[in-house]
């Protein structure tokens, strides 16, 4: 089922879970009344049903945006985009990204990769920037 039918919500749908639950799916497409505990029990319902999806994201976003919260519908579509990366991936490049951990070379392989392979240019860029700004302040690894 996708968003409402031009793909917004206003800032009345807030919380969604409680307004508007029909717009709310998984990943594999269950809604939110598909998730119970007998569901978990049966194994119907896995740990990845219990993940949020980008479009659930983007309607955060939407929301923030309307009660005049731009930062925090930017913070919700860069979280969009990491829902593509996996876990164990994304810890690794939260690791990356501690000051004197990466060259700028890695940094900037990392902003490839994301905007590459994992379609994130909102978090590359954000990853290109921090390269900079290390670079400015000497907090980069020595190449290696």
């Amino acid at each position: 089922m996708s968003p409402a039918s031009n793909g917004t919500v206003t800032a009345a749908d807030y919380p969604l879970s409680g307004r508007r639950p029909e717009l709310l799916r998984t990943p594999s497409g269950k809604t939110l009344d598909d998730i119970t505990l007998e569901a978990v029990l049966d194994k119907t319902v896995t740990d990845d049903d219990l993940r949020i999806t980008p479009e659930t994201l983007e309607l955060q976003a939407q929301i923030a945006e309307q009660t005049e919260r731009p930062q925090m519908a930017e913070n919700l579509r860069r979280a969009g985009e990491l829902t593509r990366v996996p876990d164990e991936r994304l810890l690794e490049i939260y690791n990356s990204l501690r000051p004197g951990a990466s060259s700028k070379e890695q940094l900037l392989s990392i902003a490839e990769e994301l905007e590459g392979q994992f379609q994130a240019p909102v978090n590359a860029a954000l990853v290109r920037e921090a390269a900079d700004v290390y670079e400015r302040r000497d907090c980069l690894a020595a190449d290696d």
